[in-house]
């Protein structure tokens, strides 16, 4: 019985590692395929994570990123979350395309760096919703972003 039992661990422990290291293919192939976004690209944000239904960017913030009262311009938020959005929505291989977007600013960022943490929320075979929160470097929430994905019946181009 307890043979039985570590063998069944064993296979479980080898399957799990396989998933594992094929979400890891995945990821890379995700960030690659992202990196022809050539508007977020531009403006300087660099996808770092994806897993299933999630994905994590980050913007290094320079003075070109600046509105005229020395505030981080919102459309440089906007596109950081997007992207974010963009890879959380295609993280499950589904060519998924924005439908709707709505962001929330809830007050300056401090420091240089900003990050974007999307969330799947909710899917089903056709639309797909995502949270996106923003922080700053010092890990304080600056602006919430809200999207919807319509999911297409294509594959995303990196098989």
């Amino acid at each position: 019985m307890l043979g039985k039992r570590i063998k069944d661990l064993r296979e479980t422990i080898n399957r799990d590692e396989k998933v594992l290291a094929q979400e890891g293919k995945m990821e890379k192939k995700i960030i690659s395929f992202f990196e022809n976004d050539r508007f977020a690209k531009s403006v300087g944000v660099k996808l770092i994570k994806v897993a299933p239904g999630y994905a994590k960017a980050q913007l290094n913030i320079t003075k070109e990123h600046l509105n005229a009262a020395n505030i981080v311009q919102g459309g440089a938020t906007f596109t950081l979350a997007d992207l974010a959005f963009a890879a959380a929505a295609n993280s499950h291989g589904q060519v998924s395309l924005g439908i709707s977007a709505n962001i929330t600013y809830f007050k300056p960022p401090q420091g240089e760096v900003l990050t974007a943490e999307a969330k799947e929320v909710s899917a089903n075979n056709r639309l797909a919703s995502y949270n996106v929160d923003i922080f700053d470097e010092h890990q304080d929430l600056i602006a919430r972003y809200n999207g919807t994905a319509y999911r297409k019946n294509d594959r995303l181009p990196i098989y």
